[in-house]
C-alpha cells in the first residue's frame, strides 16, 4: 500500500449557536465521509471539533491516490450484426480486438487510473458546505440578493484546507481556501498559518483556542467544581450548562461570585431558573444542602486581574436579574389565589374547548368524584376540588409569565405563603406530575386525584375533538399524559376499570342510562382513551424489560381496564414461563391448540370409556380448573398459574400415551374435548397462543 496523508478542514466564521455546535460536528464527519465513500475513500480516523468560530475536521490515514478501478461495459452477442458492433466500438472508444467474449457476448473493460486525493478532496469541500443541513442558516453580503447564493448558519470568513502541508484549493462565495486561521478573539486576533493536520490542536492552543468540545466541558466541570469547594460550597451540577457554556467559549474561565443574602427569600428554583436560563450561571449549595448566594460563570478570557472585574459585572448583571424575580414574588404574594382564578376565564386553554377555567371545573368535578368514589383511597373530596380549584391559578402570575416552567411550583408557594392547608399547597405543587420518564409519581391522595383528573381530562377532550396524536407529532403531548395516567394508577395501586372512570366520573352519566347521540359518541371516546392509554402502558413495559409476547397475551384477554390487576398478570406469567413446569405447560398447549385448530373444534363428548391418560388428565382439569378460577378472581395469578402447571405430566402423558384421531368418533370427540377443556382452562389465565417459544 502506498503513503497515507492526514486531512485539515476548518470552516471558520462568525458564532456558531451553542445549541448548534455538536449536531454540526458530527454532520461534517458523517457528511465528508459519504462524499469520499463515492470516491471509494475512506480514512483511518475521522476527528471532528467544534468551537463557537469555527467547524474543523481531520482525515486520518488518506491514501494519496484513489484505487484504480476497471469499468466493464456490456456490448452485443458474438455474430450480432455489423452496425451494432460499430455503435459499440465507437461509444467505447476500442477496437474490436480489444473487446473480451465471455459466454458469446462481447465485452467492454476499461482500465481507469486511480484520482489523486487532493482532487477529490477540492471538490467535496463546496459540496459539503453547500449541503450542510443547519437548523437555521442565512445568506450575507451583497451576494444575498440573490436565492442561489451560499448559505451558512453565520457569514463564513475563512477555510483551511491542508492535504498533507500542501492546500487543498477550493473556493466558495469568494472565500478561498489557504492554511491561515486566527487564534483567539481577544488574545490571539492576528492571523496564524497552520502547517498541517499535526498541528493544528496544539497550534490553536497555544493561541488560547482549545477546539475539542470534550475538553472545554472538562475544565469547566473542574474548575467550577472546584471554585465552589475553594469557598466551602458544593457545585449544582447541570450537563445542559455544560454544554451551553463549552459552545460559548474557546478558553473557559470559570469564577466564583455573589449574590445578596436577601435575595434567597425568594424559592430557590427561581433563582436558580433565573441564573441558569437569563445568564448561564451555576449555582452552589451550601454544607447544609441549601442554595447558597454563590453563582459560577464562565468568562471568555484569561484576564490579568484573575477575572475581578467579570466576576463584579457580572454580580451586577444578576443582582438586576434577581430584582425584577422578587419583585414579581412580592407582587404576586399580595394576589390570594383564589382571586387570579376569575381571570382564567380570559384564557383559552383551546378553540374547541374553550377556556381554562372551563377546564379547571371539569377536573375539580373529576378530582371530587374520584375522591368520593374511592377510586383514590384516603382522599377528601372538598380537599380534591379545592386544590382543582386553585391548581392553575398561578398561570396568571407575573413570575409563571416570566418562567412558564414554575407554573405549580410556584402556585404551591403561594398556597402555602396565603395559608392554604399544607396538602393543598403540596398538591397543587405537584399536580402535573409525573411529566416526564423519570419525574417522581406523588402518593399524597390529593396529589393524586387531582393529577389523574388533570391528565384524563385533556385526553378525553383532546380525543373528543378528534386531536389525535399522529407519528412524530403530538402538539398536547397525549402520550406523555397517557403514560403520567398509566404510572399514577401503578405506582399507587389504584383499583379502578379505567373505561368506567372516564364514562360515570369524566362523562358524568350512569352506564345503564339511555344515551343520545352525542352520548355514544363520547362513549366511543371512552373506549378510544382507554385503548390509547392501554397501549402506552404496552410499550413502557416493553422499554422496562417486559416480553412484548408476554403482555400481548394477558392484553389479548380484552375487557380489562383495570391496570393494576393486567400488570399483575403480565408479571406473573412471565415468572411462571421462564419455570420448567411453565415452558411444558406451553408446549402441551400449543400442540394442544394446533390439533384444535386443525380439526376446527369448539366442545366435544364425553368417552364412557377413557383410556387411564384421558382419566388422569380428566381427574387433573377438575382439579385445576376450580382452583385456578378461584386465584383468578382473588387475584393470586401466581396461584392460578400454579394450578395450571399440575396440568403439565398428565398432558404430556396424555400425548404419549393417545391417539387423539382415533378412527372411533366417539373416542375422538371425547379426546378432542378434553384438548379443547385444556386449552380453554389455560385462556382463563392469558391467550399462551400469543406466547413465543
Amino acid at each position: 500500500m502506498g503513503s497515507v496523508t492526514d486531512f485539515l478542514l476548518e470552516l471558520r466564521s462568525e458564532e456558531i449557536p451553542a445549541r448548534m455546535q455538536e449536531k454540526a460536528r458530527e454532520d461534517l464527519a458523517r457528511l465528508f465521509a459519504a462524499e469520499l465513500e463515492k470516491a471509494g475513500l475512506k480514512a483511518a480516523e475521522v476527528v471532528s471539533y467544534a468551537t463557537p468560530r469555527r467547524l474543523a475536521l481531520i482525515l486520518k490515514g488518506l491514501p494519496e491516490q484513489t484505487a484504480a478501478v476497471s469499468e466493464e461495459t456490456k456490448g452485443p452477442r458474438v455474430g450480432a450484426p455489423p452496425q451494432a458492433l460499430e455503435g459499440f466500438l465507437r461509444k467505447t472508444g476500442l477496437t474490436a480486438d480489444q473487446l473480451v467474449e465471455r459466454d458469446g457476448v462481447l465485452f467492454a473493460i476499461v482500465d481507469k487510473p486511480g484520482r489523486a486525493t487532493a482532487e477529490v478532496l477540492a471538490a467535496a469541500i463546496p459540496a459539503v458546505i453547500r449541503a450542510f443541513p443547519w437548523p437555521k442558516s442565512m445568506r450575507w453580503g451583497a451576494d444575498s440578493l440573490s436565492t442561489e447564493s451560499l448559505r451558512w448558519v453565520r457569514p463564513l470568513q475563512g477555510i483551511v484546507a491542508l492535504f498533507g502541508s500542501d492546500v487543498v484549493p477550493c473556493d466558495i462565495a469568494g472565500v478561498t481556501s489557504g492554511a491561515a486561521t486566527v487564534g483567539h478573539r481577544f488574545h490571539h486576533p492576528g492571523t496564524i498559518t497552520i502547517g498541517s493536520a499535526d498541528d493544528y490542536v496544539e497550534k490553536l492552543r497555544a493561541c488560547h483556542v482549545i477546539v475539542d468540545g470534550a475538553e472545554r466541558r472538562g475544565i469547566i466541570a473542574l474548575g467550577a467544581k472546584m471554585a465552589a469547594q475553594k469557598a466551602g460550597l458544593s457545585l449544582i451540577e447541570d450537563e445542559g450548562l455544560l454544554f451551553e457554556n463549552a459552545g460559548l467559549t474557546e478558553w473557559p474561565m470559570p469564577l466564583l461570585g455573589r449574590f445578596e443574602e436577601a435575595f434567597l427569600a425568594v424559592p430557590p428554583e427561581v433563582i436558580q431558573l433565573t441564573a441558569r436560563v437569563n445568564q448561564k450561571y451555576f449555582v452552589c449549595r451550601d454544607a447544609a444542602g441549601k442554595l447558597a448566594n454563590a453563582f459560577v460563570c464562565v468568562a471568555n478570557i484569561d484576564a490579568a486581574d484573575g477575572g475581578e472585574k467579570i466576576v463584579a459585572g457580572n454580580q451586577k448583571v444578576l443582582a438586576a436579574r434577581l430584582s425584577d424575580a422578587r419583585f414579581f414574588y412580592e407582587t404576586d404574594l399580595k394576589v390570594p389565589l383564589e382571586a387570579q382564578v376569575g381571570k382564567l376565564e380570559k384564557i383559552v386553554f383551546h378553540e374547541k374547548l374553550g377556556t381554562v377555567a372551563e377546564k379547571v371545573e371539569r377536573v375539580a368535578k373529576l378530582a371530587e368524584w374520584l375522591a368520593a368514589e374511592k377510586i383514590v383511597p384516603n382522599c377528601d373530596p372538598a380537599l380534591a376540588r379545592r386544590v382543582a380549584e386553585l391548581a392553575k391559578a398561578d398561570l396568571v402570575t407575573g413570575m409563571v409569565g416570566e418562567f412558564p416552567e414554575l407554573q405549580g411550583l410556584m402556585g404551591g408557594y403561594y398556597a402555602a405563603a396565603q395559608g392554604e392547608d399544607p396538602a393543598v399547597a403540596t398538591a397543587i405543587r405537584d399536580h402535573y406530575k409525573p411529566v416526564g420518564q423519570g419525574d417522581d409519581v406523588p402518593a399524597d391522595p390529593v396529589t393524586v386525584a387531582v393529577a389523574l383528573a388533570d391528565k384524563l381530562d385533556t385526553i378525553n377532550s383532546f380525543f373528543e375533538i378528534e386531536e389525535f396524536p399522529t407519528g412524530s407529532k403530538d402538539p398536547f403531548a397525549l402520550r406523555r399524559a397517557a403514560i403520567g395516567i398509566g404510572r399514577l394508577i401503578l405506582e399507587n395501586g389504584l383499583r379502578a376499570d379505567l373505561g368506567q372512570v372516564i364514562r360515570l366520573g369524566w362523562l358524568g352519566h350512569a352506564a345503564d342510562k339511555t344515551l343520545s347521540d352525542e352520548d355514544v359518541a363520547r362513549r366511543k371516546v371512552a373506549i378510544s382513551v382507554v385503548d390509547f392509554v392501554v397501549d402506552r402502558l404496552k410499550v413502557q413495559q416493553r422499554e422496562a424489560g417486559v416480553r412484548h409476547d408476554l403482555i400481548d397475551a394477558v392484553f389479548a384477554l380484552g375487557g380489562e381496564d383495570d391496570l393494576v390487576r393486567l400488570l399483575a398478570r403480565v408479571k406473573a406469567l412471565q415468572a411462571f414461563v421462564t419455570t420448567e413446569d411453565g415452558a411444558n405447560l406451553l408446549a402441551g398447549y400449543k400442540r394442544a391448540a394446533n390439533i384444535l385448530k386443525k380439526e376446527e373444534w369448539g366442545a366435544g363428548a364425553v368417552n364412557a370409556a377413557p383410556e387411564p391418560a384421558e382419566a388422569a388428565l380428566a381427574a387433573a382439569l377438575d382439579a385445576a380448573e376450580p382452583k385456578a378460577t378461584a386465584a383468578i378472581e382473588a387475584e393470586q395469578f401466581e396461584d392460578a398459574m400454579a394450578a395450571l402447571a399440575i396440568l403439565r405430566a398428565p398432558i404430556d402423558a396424555f400425548f404419549d400415551q393417545v391417539t387423539v384421531n382415533d378412527t372411533d368418533p366417539v373416542k375422538r370427540a371425547a379426546r378432542l374435548g378434553l384438548l379443547a377443556r385444556m386449552r380453554d382452562a389455560v385462556h382463563k389465565v392469558a391467550d399462551f397462543a400469543r406466547i413465543e417459544g
